[in-house]
């Protein structure tokens, strides 16, 4: 994986900008420079790339993650901020030049304000404790990653999360009220805040999924939601992937809107069971996941219907979940599925794209069929209601070429969710992983227009380079000319 060649001056300087660091963040264990300490930090969730940091430092206020941003921008030193490194794209992989600026002190609810329904919280929190936080008063979260026990509300802003029941109550931004955040000068900002919607352009929505690149999030305000009075799940046994995937298509036709849908396949069907053991039937080739809430009576109507419709696409295998108990036992095995994935292979590759969900089986079969060609076997594991897959490409990183299989196999599936009318990611987020292949879905003029962003937020290119983007130009490629202090950047470019 190609990264920005690193800058020997700044590394030269380790031990000088370890003491500057120390001043500003002056907490016993708040700058990291041992490389045994550091090797922590190597990669996120995609362990395939690693990367020792030059240096670690982990801020515990706000004030001090402005005073390590200020510094940076006067030194011209690199930064990749890190939430709790559960990222599944590269986005918070180490320069080897660079600071990485923890978050994970910043780890306080700061405010819950039941009136408004909102949680104001620091970047650390994790996803689930603002669950939490607010389940006795009836309340919840409703974005729910998988990895939703550990991953970071701030990681979730810089990768726009989703997970099981972004169906029917959106991603990540469509349940961000506000944020703080620190520029690359030191600045910070408050965008929107406790009120429905902010005036002026979105620049919150530009702020989530934005992967690091445009500043730093501090605080957070998220919309919490009133529990559903009653929520029941079934599980959906199918002869075949492109059975379940007609089954996909024919409830969402029906105008029926699941608070989450989920699909697997055989291999992820018994991986999950043997590690779990939820009840999953073992004689199906696929399985989905429905579940319902709501009113009763409304629940109970609409199990009817979808089990009806799940009969008529073919399905050999129909249960409702009875109770509380079971229901959670049917998600635990779902949200327990890629660490059970890992009890089956050495390696695996957990990709994420999303398609139109009518092409669902047509995608399915072909990915089956790139199966077979690239010698690499699949397990199936996804968000069936909005198209966004995750298939796990099983390999061994100790066999020669094999992780080159996988990477070429994988982006082969991206490909082709963009080929069908999809995108290259709907939740992982873009990073190193898909950077390469950003140019199967924009053109030159898309890439530098958004590049033309990124440089109205971070002119000198200090905030996590070498992501997202595969080609990066300077600003003052871009037309953007950015004088600060009478200094004219790049003096070296020809000025027209």
């Amino acid at each position: 994986m190609r990264m920005p060649e690193p800058d020997s001056a700044v590394i030269a300087r380790k031990l000088q900008i370890v003491e500057a660091l120390r001043g500003l963040v002056p907490a016993p264990g708040g700058v990291i420079f041992d490389e045994d300490e550091l090797r922590v930090y190597e990669t996120d969730g995609l362990t395939a790339y690693r990367q020792v940091p030059m240096i670690v430092v982990l801020p515990g206020s706000t004030e001090e993650v402005a005073a390590v941003l200020r510094y940076c921008h006067a030194e011209g030193i690199k930064i990749v901020p890190r939430g709790a490194g559960t990222g599944l794209s590269g986005g918070a992989l180490p320069l080897a030049d660079g600071i990485t600026l923890g978050l994970s002190k910043l780890n306080r609810v700061l405010e819950i304000d039941y009136a408004n329904r909102c949680v104001v919280t620091q970047p650390g929190v994790t996803n689930l404790g603002i669950t939490r936080a607010v389940e006795a008063e009836g309340f919840y979260y409703a974005p729910d990653p998988s990895s939703q026990i550990a991953c970071s509300i701030g990681g979730n802003i810089a990768e726009n999360s989703g997970g099981v029941h972004c169906l029917k109550y959106g991603l990540t931004t469509n349940n961000v009220l506000g944020v703080e955040i620190v520029l690359v000068d030191g600045t910070v900002l408050r965008l929107g805040g406790k009120h429905l919607d902010a005036e002026g352009y979105d620049l919150l929505g530009v702020v989530t999924g934005s992967e690091g690149l445009l500043g730093i999030v501090t605080e957070v305000t998220v919309r919490i939601l009133r529990k559903p009075a009653t929520a029941r799940a079934l599980l959906l046994g199918f002869p075949s992937s492109e059975k379940a995937g007609d089954c996909v298509a024919a409830i969402i036709a029906a105008g029926i809107i699941p608070g989450g849908m989920e699909m697997m396949d055989r291999p992820a069907i018994h991986a999950t069971e043997a590690f779990v053991g939820a009840g999953y039937p073992l004689d199906v080739e696929a399985l989905l996941i429905v579940e319902l809430d709501g009113p009763a009576a409304e629940v109970e109507h609409l199990i009817g219907r979808v089990g009806e419709i799940a009969e008529r696409e073919g399905a050999s295998y129909n249960r409702a979940s009875r109770d509380e108990a079971e229901r959670e036992a049917f998600w635990s095995g779902r949200k327990n599925a890629f660490p059970a994935v890992g009890r089956i292979s050495p390696d695996y590759l957990c990709m994420d794209g999303t398609i139109p969900r009518g092409r669902l089986p047509e995608v399915l079969a072909r990915m089956r069929e790139m199966s077979e060609r690239y010698g690499l076997r699949v397990a199936n594991v996804f968000h069936a209601g909005d198209g966004n897959l995750h298939p796990l490409i099983l390999y061994d990183a100790n066999k020669p070429d094999e992780l080159e299989r996988t990477e070429a196999f994988g982006a082969e599936i991206l490909k082709l969710c963009v080929e069908v009318g999809g995108v290259l990611t709907g939740e992982h987020g873009v990073g190193v992983e898909k950077r390469d292949l950003m140019g199967e879905m924009f053109d030159e003029d898309d890439l530098k227009q958004q590049q033309r962003l990124k440089c109205a937020f971070d002119p000198g290119q200090l905030l996590n380079p070498g992501k997202v983007f595969p080609e990066l130009h300077r600003c003052a490629e871009l037309g953007r000319l950015h004088v600060h202090r009478g200094k004219l950047p790049f003096p070296d470019l020809p000025r027209f």
